[in-house]
């Protein structure tokens, strides 16, 4: 026999190196994987060959081969074994442990790993009713070595892994197992501390006499460490505080050990992360005390250079004291009786060093922590609180700059931004995350210590006035001209002044009883800001920032308003060359645009104190709109918004409406004028209007065709601003005596009329002209009228592509170049940008006019003739969803929302399940295809894939507002559709409808339920229906039938229960669970599990107390093994 078995084992060795060759060819590659595959599933010598490949003669890979077939035979032979067989390979794995590796620094990593895994597999499978004595086994190996040590703890770790954190067992199995492991919990750690104890003395001891003795002990440790963690995670808390925390004790002595540091302190961070009763996890405040406290304090401000292993120490050490601060903050206050810990200036030091380390990465872990220390009710007031919020204050001067990119060696951040970033794009998406988060800290703060966080932001803001301009060393353009780039030195310490202002001056207004306000101070540091002059957008869009966070002080000194505004309203109008008709910089064009914002911003959150500059700003706003090149169309809509909301508080309706004609007087006329009408109403006199069918070469035919679209534009934008911003007052007595109230509802409720309404009825009608115009663009005769030049005008723009596909939007660091590169991406954002608001005006117009919109006659039809025109032309990127709904009043449900809501539910159910077919079918052809699609392609699918499922999830959303109440996503359909099923329950339902829907349901699992979150909604909804329906409808006791492996007996019992209603409410959970089993058939499997071949593991008899005899065979469908001897 052994002839025969050595002669197979040289093939298997052949067939191994074959595979493992970098020169061997496909083809014998395959056919080498054939031989072994077919060899580990039919040969009766599995065990023979494998325990000779493994000897420790052969080569590492040949050994883990022979490895890996023991574990096949254990993982999928087990059950047929006889047990005298069984019995062998236990004893002949053992022996493995004992004398079958080579000596700890020698042997591979891999064969280790190999070796453990063949005994979990049959501790799984028998322990601890067959194998009763493992544990003491395992402590037995212990003793005869190093190596034998190391292959314990890998091998009680992959055990807890096995059981607790990936659960690979079967239910009963997993539990006689966890059982067991909780009953010697307390020897198990007992063991695992005396081995850790034990090699970490003895590799202090060593030093450097001798140095691979020192690295066994290290190697031992590092192993224990390892396990440690995979217990710490799930065990009872008492074991982890056993004897005052002396495992914690232990942990922090270790983090001044350099080898075994990151070990101990990802064992620390699991431990203090727990969770658990606030009682149990009182006992983590040991880690306060002076000794702890010093040992982290040190690890924490020790330096080191980059080093891979001394950084990533780092970060769990952070994350280490994040996890401590949230334990002191759920304990601090509790009825615990935790008193704030002596050593806590000790505890924020060490977050402190994290919190001015370089490391972007460190900065960012700290910010949530400090915003709990500081929003907490009991330590916010400890005052050593208050001064380290007052440093961390000054820190954030620093932290917020934005430096450190990857690509850049500006400063120390940038070697550890390389580390951590892929690209300036991905450093830039965690900066600004970092900054919303400390901008909350710094809020926060600003509430513990409001004078000294003004005193820092005013000295930051006349530091940065002082300091001379400082451009950088970068050769693009804008620093040529003497002008800042977004990333120059200057720009950047401005920005991040900016926002450190805003965060304290706004909550600084918020806080400060009016007589504490430092108003002198606020006025003076205001004047300062006004008063000073740059030529720099950048700089100035930061300056009008401050403005605008300043102006709160404006109100308490109302002189000064002029000087405020008259520093605002050049920005509108700004240019860096006077008279050029080269196009703005995306700098100057921000600017323009922030200037505008600010101006609405004031007019919005003071308009009362804005009312007497009224007529200043009307006259000032004419003159400006005068000049026909002064100010783009956008613009000029902005400042008619900023007029629009100062006037809401004439509180007079036939004033205010006689202000809004006249302010939209020309766009009145422009909008209803016959040319108008017709470039609305036709789409071949639209493109032509907008210059969409023209091939452009010359200029001047350009700047006239740029000139018809921005005059659209200004109309519907004008439009959308009136809506957006003509209201009545907020107060009903003020909105009585001024003319608003037309009358009451039923309920006393008053009716309020807007005095933009009749304005706006006027032009509604060519606006949806205008919408079903472009819904017609979409049609194949016109989209063969667009030119050469504007064939991809319809096109997704590439921002929302990007958004689709979750890439971040590109670090702009050249501000001088212009918004739009050409005329087609012009002509893009032109059609982006106006079928848009479109829709948007559609959404506010119902808020904003009430009854005047909606008792509209023929209104549902209006509707239906132009945003549902040609639909199926329209793609998913341009549909958007019918906003008007949400603020649709009860009494026009039968005259408008019904007559929309059936065809537009209809249409979009077809459109959705066609899509989705579609996109279905496609992926499965992609599967069986063996060449790659080419990159574009795979693109274009991804994201028409993405924006379909934003299509569909703004349905759900749509469908989910109806009843009023608003549902978490993944679960918005199924609750849907209980919440409308509920309604016809007791009506006769088709059982073709009830077939339908419950199959449709189980489609739902076979799709999705191998997600957890949608399982459960699911399975919730498949259960309510069969409840519900069953007693009437066989029809789904025959779908119950046709589910993969249903267990027939067990539903045949289930289904009496339910057709008998015989379960109490205090059985719920088990019958979720018993229905759960009986459907699980329908669950699909995820690709990567669909074609693994399955494991079987037997149970074996039950270590707890046998249940009175039951026929209920729904309580456990699985079968028990027969005990064998083991």
């Amino acid at each position: 026999m052994a002839e025969p078995i050595r002669a197979l084992c040289d093939e298997l060795i052949k067939a191994v190196n074959v595979m493992m060759e970098a020169e061997s060819s496909q083809t014998y590659r395959l056919e080498a994987l054939k031989f072994i595959e077919e060899f580990k599933e039919k040969s009766p010598f599995c065990v023979e060959c494998g325990l000779q490949l493994a000897e420790k003669s052969q080569t590492a890979v040949v050994r883990h081969f022979g490895l890996q077939i023991l574990e096949h035979v254990v993982k999928f032979k087990w059950n047929d074994m006889a047990p005298q067989e069984k019995l062998q390979l236990k004893n002949c794995t053992m022996g493995l442990l004992s004398d079958g590796t080579h000596p700890i620094l020698q042997e591979e990593c891999h064969v280790k790993d190999a070796l453990s895994r063949i005994v979990v597999e049959m501790i799984k499978r028998e322990w601890p009713q067959h194998w009763p004595d493992m544990l003491k086994e395992m402590e037995a190996l212990t003793a005869m070595g190093d190596a034998q040590t190391e292959l314990v703890m890998l091998v009680l770790l992959r055990l807890a892994e096995d059981v607790i954190t990936f659960q690979t067992l079967p239910t009963q199995r997993r539990r006689d197992i966890q059982h067991t492991l909780t009953q010697n919990m307390d020897s198990i750690f007992t063991f695992l501390l005396g081995i850790l104890q034990l090699h970490v003395n003895e590799y202090k001891k060593m030093g450097t006499i001798k140095e691979s003795k020192e690295e066994t002990h290290w190697r031992v440790g590092v192993a224990t460490l390892n396990t440690l963690a995979g217990y710490i995670d799930w065990v009872a808390l008492v074991h982890i505080t056993n004897d005052n925390c002396h495992l914690l004790e232990i942990l922090c002595l270790l983090l001044s050990e350099p080898e075994l540091q990151l070990e101990a302190a990802e064992c620390l961070l699991i431990a203090i992360s727990r969770k658990g009763k606030l009682e149990e996890r009182k006992p983590f405040m040991v880690l306060f005390d002076e000794v702890a406290m010093n040992y982290i304090l040190s690890a924490a401000q020790s330096s080191g250079g980059i080093v891979e292993r001394r950084y990533t120490f780092l970060k769990r050490l952070c994350q280490v004291l994040c996890a401590l601060g949230s334990q002191i903050c759920s304990l601090v206050g509790s009825d615990f009786e935790v008193q704030v810990p002596l050593n806590l200036d000790k505890y924020m030091e060490a977050l402190f060093a994290f919190t001015t380390h370089p490391s972007q990465l460190l900065r960012s872990s700290t910010q949530m922590t400090w915003g709990n220390l500081f929003r907490h009710e009991i330590l916010s007031k400890d005052p050593v609180v208050g001064q380290m919020a007052i440093k961390y204050l000054r820190a954030a001067r620093i932290s917020l700059v934005k430096t450190g990119f990857p690509s850049k060696n500006d400063c120390p951040g940038c070697e550890f931004s390389r580390v951590d970033f892929d690209s300036d794009e991905d450093f830039n998406c965690s900066f600004n995350s970092f900054r919303a988060q400390q901008g909350e800290a710094v809020r926060l703060a600003c509430k513990i210590v409001p004078f000294e966080a003004f005193q820092i932001a005013r000295e930051w803001v006349q530091y940065q006035i002082c300091t001379p301009i400082d451009t950088g060393n970068t050769t693009c353009e804008c620093s040529l001209k003497g002008l800042c780039s977004a990333l120059s030195l200057t720009a950047v310490q401005w920005d991040a002044m900016t926002f450190f202002t805003e965060s304290v001056l706004g909550q600084l207004f918020k806080i400060l009883e009016k007589e504490k306000i430092p108003i002198d101070e606020g006025m003076e540091l205001l004047q300062m800001v006004v008063n000073y002059e740059t030529r720099d957008p950048l700089i100035l869009s930061c300056v009008l920032t401050i403005i605008s966070t300043l102006f709160p002080f404006v109100t308490h000194q109302p002189h000064f308003l002029p000087q405020v505004l008259f520093k605002i309203f050049p920005s509108i109008t700004f240019e860096l060359v006077e008279d050029c008709k080269a196009p703005r910089t995306r700098a100057v064009k921000n600017l323009r645009r922030h200037a505008c914002s600010s101006i609405i911003r004031i007019c919005r959150d003071y308009s009362d104190f804005m009312l007497p500059c009224f007529d200043m700003m009307y006259e000032h706003v004419k003159k400006l709109f005068s000049s026909e090149l002064l100010l783009t169309q956008m613009e000029k809509c902005a400042l008619m918004e900023a007029l629009i909301l100062i006037s809401n508080q004439f509180k007079d309706y036939n004033k205010q409406k006689a202000f809004l004609k006249e302010l939209m007087a020309p766009v009145t006329a422009q909008w209803l004028s016959e040319e108008m009408k017709s470039v609305l109403l036709d789409p071949a006199t639209f493109l032509a209007y907008v210059g969409a069918d023209q091939v452009i070469s010359d200029a001047d035919t350009e700047d006239q065709m740029g000139i018809n679209r921005s005059r659209i534009s200004f109309c519907v934008n004008t439009i959308l601003g009136v809506v957006k911003r003509a209201r009545w007052p907020a107060n009903p007595e003020e909105a009585k005596a001024g003319g608003f109230v037309v009358s009451t509802t039923s309920d006393g409720a008053p009716i309020y009329r807007n005095p933009c309404a009749e304005p706006l009825q006027a032009l509604l009608p060519n606006l949806f002209a205008l919408i079903r115009t472009q819904n017609n663009l979409f049609l194949p005769e016109n989209i063969n009228r667009l030119s050469k030049t504007f064939t991809r005008v319809y096109d997704i723009m590439d921002v929302e592509k990007n958004f689709a596909l979750g890439i971040p939007q590109p670090l702009l660091d050249a501000y001088d170049s212009s918004a739009y590169r050409n005329i087609a991406e012009r002509m893009q954002g032109f059609f982006s940008s106006l079928y848009d608001n479109c829709y948007h005006v559609l959404g506010n117009a119902g808020p904003c006019m009430q009854q005047d919109f909606y008792a509209i006659e023929g209104l549902a039809e209006q509707i239906v003739g132009s945003a549902f025109t040609h639909l199926d032309s329209v793609p998913d990127h341009r549909l958007r969803p019918l906003q008007l709904v949400m603020s649709c009043p009860h009494d026009y449900y039968d005259s408008l929302l019904n007559p929309l809501l059936g065809p537009l539910f209809t249409y979009l159910l077809q459109r959705l399940n066609f899509r989705w077919q579609i996109i279905n079918q496609r992926t499965s052809l992609a599967q069986e295809e063996d060449e790659a699609y080419e990159e574009n392609h795979v693109t274009q699918e991804v994201v028409e894939e993405q924006l379909l499922r934003l299509v569909t999830r703004e349905v759900m959303d749509l469908l989910s507002k109806l009843p009023l109440y608003t549902i978490n996503c993944q679960r918005c359909a199924s609750v849907l559709c209980w919440t409308l099923l509920k309604q016809v329950l007791g009506c006769n339902l088709l059982p073709d409808a009830v077939t339908w829907l419950y199959t449709s349901v189980l489609k739902g699992l076979q799709m999705h339920g191998q997600h957890e979150g949608c399982n459960a909604a699911l399975t919730q909804l498949a259960l309510l229906i069969y409840e519900s329906l069953r007693p009437r409808y066989n029809e789904l006791r025959f779908i119950m039938n046709q589910i993969p492996d249903i267990h027939v007996e067990a539903l045949e019992q289930f289904d009496q229960k339910t057709i008998q209603s015989t379960v109490s409410k205090a059985g719920e959970k088990k019958k979720r669970e018993q229905f759960k089993r009986l459907i699980a058939g329908t669950v699909g499997k995820p690709l990567g599990q669909q074609f693994k071949k399955e494991v079987h593991i037997r149970n074996l008899p039950s270590l707890f107390k046998k249940p009175k005899p039951t026929r209920d065979i729904l309580e456990n469908t699985d079968t028990a093994a027969e005990p064998d001897s083991y």
